[in-house]
């Protein structure tokens, strides 16, 4: 049986998250704060990280928070945090941070605590930066409370401060011709949000990148493309293939009488696994008592 965090926050609850993205918003770095971020080669980069938080089919408590550092520019896996959660707040457009960011910040705290020799340099995260309806989204509220450079990378526009996804704006995703052509998100307010990045020759649909924090727009797009084998930049795109590798989506309980073992039924999501991953996944044997 599918299960659902409670529905939509009381009004008190949003006014306190509205003040809390006000006052942290004011701590966003929107330049290059590190000499390698300023090099074209980016040189002095060796670790990117990349976290998500993936979700159980049909349940919208049970989720995977995902953290991963891969060598920079070689984009090979150095270090994997995958944690099985429990959400307890619902999804409220322009407040994902306070839904998914107190696992995120857990993760890079149990990395700097085990491994800090791998804490990444920077990290990208599956979601917007200041593109955002207050100009805080994921990444600028994950930065802040990690102390990281942060860039977001999303999928999709997120229509704010009049960006559309009409006529004009596929037009100019046509015109995208090359692998790192792109163009840029000007809002009606006149403020450039994020840039658009065909991050791929062979990609169809562009990514809205966006500083986080600590980073430039330019370095931000430059590093998404220099981490894309695919479209999705590696750093995320390997943090949610952890995630969804480590799900145990179903567990059905068979006859335990006799001291049989329980039945367990893992089904990722709908997404193919590689076969190690499957191995090292925690799934569970319970034996009947």
């Amino acid at each position: 049986m599918a299960r659902e965090v409670a529905g939509r926050p009381p009004e008190e609850t949003l006014s306190l998250w509205k003040r809390e993205q006000a006052l942290l918003k004011g701590r966003v770095v929107d330049r290059d704060t590190e000499a390698w971020q300023r090099d074209p080669a980016f040189s002095g980069l060796r670790r990117v990280g990349g976290v998500d938080v993936s979700f159980v089919k049909g349940d919208s408590v049970s989720a995977c928070a995902s953290l991963v550092v891969l060598s920079y520019p070689e984009l090979e896996v150095l270090y994997e945090d995958c944690r099985m959660v429990s959400l307890t707040a619902p999804y409220v457009s322009g407040f994902l941070a306070f839904r998914e960011v107190p696992f995120l910040v857990d993760a890079v705290r149990r990395l700097r605590e085990k491994e800090p020799h791998l804490m990444p340099q920077v990290l990208l995260v599956d979601g917007n930066g200041v593109l955002h309806h207050r100009g805080f989204g994921v990444a600028c509220h994950l930065g802040i409370l990690t102390d990281l450079p942060c860039i977001g990378v999303a999928k999709k526009l997120l229509q704010v401060d009049g960006l559309e996804n009409n006529a004009l704006h596929k037009e100019k995703i046509r015109l995208l011709q090359a692998g790192g052509d792109t163009f840029p998100l000007m809002g009606g307010s006149g403020a450039i949000l994020g840039m658009a990045l065909k991050s791929h020759d062979h990609s169809t649909k562009p990514l809205y990148v966006s500083v986080g924090h600590k980073m430039s727009l330019e370095a931000a797009v430059r590093l998404t493309r220099g981490c894309c084998r695919f479209r999705i930049p590696e750093p995320v795109r390997q943090a949610g293939r952890s995630g969804f590798c480590w799900f145990q989506v179903a567990v059905e309980y068979g006859d335990l009488t006799g001291g049989r073992v329980a039945l367990v039924s893992v089904r990722v999501a709908g997404r193919s696994c590689p076969q190690e991953k499957l191995l090292e996944a925690p799934f569970l044997l319970i034996l009947a008592g």
